[in-house]
């Protein structure tokens, strides 16, 4: 990558300076076709562990590897220039130290060139989002329902119900956000928690399912775009992906049955000596 595109992405304290003004404008990528229409409407471009079961069809996302995450991220890199990349730590590659958080963190910025990188909360998390800041790694971090947490929390519920919930998933993006974090993802939690959240703390909050009062937002795009039969009740649909390409999948089968396609001005023809 050349340094003129390096310098052209935006860069995380211009990220930071939106805190409390202008609305930080996120989603998902995946590819990097996907990332390349992304990218010159979005403030930041997350690959996230979702790819495990928006693209691989996994049931959640703790099959998701390192490896996965390296390969989607290099081709969002790809696709996209302007917007800051932020990949996700998958289940399994940061919890066990703030050593093992680095290595993984490393070999992710490395092998993609990515800004950033994401790890939802867990016990110690401060600890190992200080390590990775100390050591020139910018960290995103994830609080409320933690996708990653979906067997010990018994499915993909939303947080902050109760009293006790809602002090400690704020304690976590506080403690988060003091050990060094220039972002939190606040996820599936209700909208007074994510308030609280945003004005508790001193960098950006990106919601998803939380409150139009977190500074910025991000979606699944592929859920925004309507590519599956049903989206969550936090998702706002901007087209029906899913209809269109069954649709069209079903007039392609029928043209090809009808022989109809290809037609004469779809098919070569020898030239002429």
């Amino acid at each position: 990558m050349s340094l003129r595109t390096r310098s052209s992405r935006l860069s995380v304290p211009q990220i930071i300076s939106r805190k409390g003004k202008e609305k930080i404008v996120c989603l998902t990528a995946y590819s990097a076709p996907m990332a390349a229409l992304l990218d010159a409407h979005v403030d930041l471009i997350l690959v996230g562990d979702s790819v495990g079961m928006v693209v691989h069809g996994l049931p959640s996302t703790i099959g998701v590897t390192l490896e996965m995450m390296i390969m989607h991220g290099q081709a969002v890199m790809r696709g996209s220039e302007r917007a800051l990349v932020v990949i996700d730590l998958p289940f399994g590659s940061y919890e066990s130290s703030p050593a093992h958080a680095y290595a993984s963190a490393v070999r992710v910025m490395q092998q993609t060139g990515c800004q950033a990188v994401k790890i939802e909360a867990c016990e110690g998390i401060a600890e190992t989002v200080a390590f990775l800041v100390q050591r020139g790694i910018p960290v995103v971090g994830h609080v409320g329902l933690r996708p990653q947490a979906v067997n010990t929390d018994g499915g993909f519920k939303t947080k902050g119900h109760t009293a006790d919930e809602h002090q400690r998933i704020l304690n976590d993006a506080r403690q988060v956000s003091a050990a060094g974090a220039f972002a939190i993802v606040v996820e599936g939690v209700v909208a007074q928690l994510a308030d609280d959240i945003t004005r508790a703390i001193a960098v950006p909050t990106i919601g998803i399912g939380a409150s139009s009062a977190c500074d910025g937002q991000i979606l699944v795009v592929d859920d925004m775009l309507g590519g599956f039969a049903w989206t969550p009740r936090f998702v706002r649909r901007y087209a029906n992906l899913h209809t269109l390409i069954e649709a069209s999948v079903a007039a392609y089968a029928m043209d090809v049955k009808s022989a109809d396609f290809p037609n004469s001005s779809e098919i070569y023809t020898a030239r002429k000596a």
